[in-house]
């Protein structure tokens, strides 16, 4: 009887610790899930923002200082369209963004996705430059050269156009950086998620 009895308080103690393992496992990946989620949320609201902002400088605070300073139309159009293209690849990059499904995806596919993230980024970086370059020379040649409205003559005024320019190139370069540090965190987290999480399909 006693031996029986023994056997049944094993049973129950092993039932017990097995039970508390499925629980634990199941507590470890629901942090790592929301860990995860957390870190692209950040990201997709990253780019969000970027989008956002982009518009309304596209929308509005260009058109305004256009009609409130003497550029010319070829100058607001050469800017306004390298914009516009500047957002071609950030609707790409929220569109991709879109299809994360941490609940309805395998890990491979959302690894995939981001893998393909990465790409768009990384060519848009390279390109980009190229574009912000090619448009200040662009505008530039437009201003100096056929703006006729306006007489740029080597003095304060050419000065305090190329000063403005230069403090936008250097805070867009600050804070260029630092959404990249912050864009290099998340990603990291992001992946070591979803290489944690493989483990429990498997």
């Amino acid at each position: 009887m006693e031996l029986d009895e023994l056997k049944n308080s094993w049973n129950v103690l092993n039932k017990s610790l097995d039970d508390s393992e499925v629980v634990n496992l199941r507590v470890v990946k629901e942090m790592i899930s929301q860990k995860t989620k957390t870190a692209f949320d950040h990201l997709f609201n990253q780019n969000l923002h970027s989008f956002a902002v982009t518009f309304v400088i596209i929308a509005g605070l260009f058109p305004w200082i256009c009609m409130h300073t003497p550029i010319s139309a070829t100058s607001f159009v050469i800017v306004e369209v390298a914009m516009v293209i500047g957002l071609i690849p950030q609707i790409w990059k929220l569109t991709l963004l879109s299809k994360f499904d941490l609940d309805g995806k395998k890990c491979n596919e959302l690894s995939r996705l981001v893998l393909r993230y990465k790409q768009i980024r990384h060519s848009e970086s390279v390109w980009g430059i190229a574009l912000v370059a090619l448009t200040f020379v662009a505008f530039y040649i437009s201003e100096l050269c056929f703006n006729e409205a306006v007489t740029y003559v080597f003095g304060p005024k050419i000065l305090l156009v190329s000063g403005m320019t230069l403090l936008t190139l250097a805070l867009a370069y600050v804070i260029g950086l630092w959404q990249h540090r912050r864009h290099a965190q998340q990603m990291l987290e992001i992946e070591s998620g979803l290489q944690e999480l493989r483990e429990f399909e498997n």
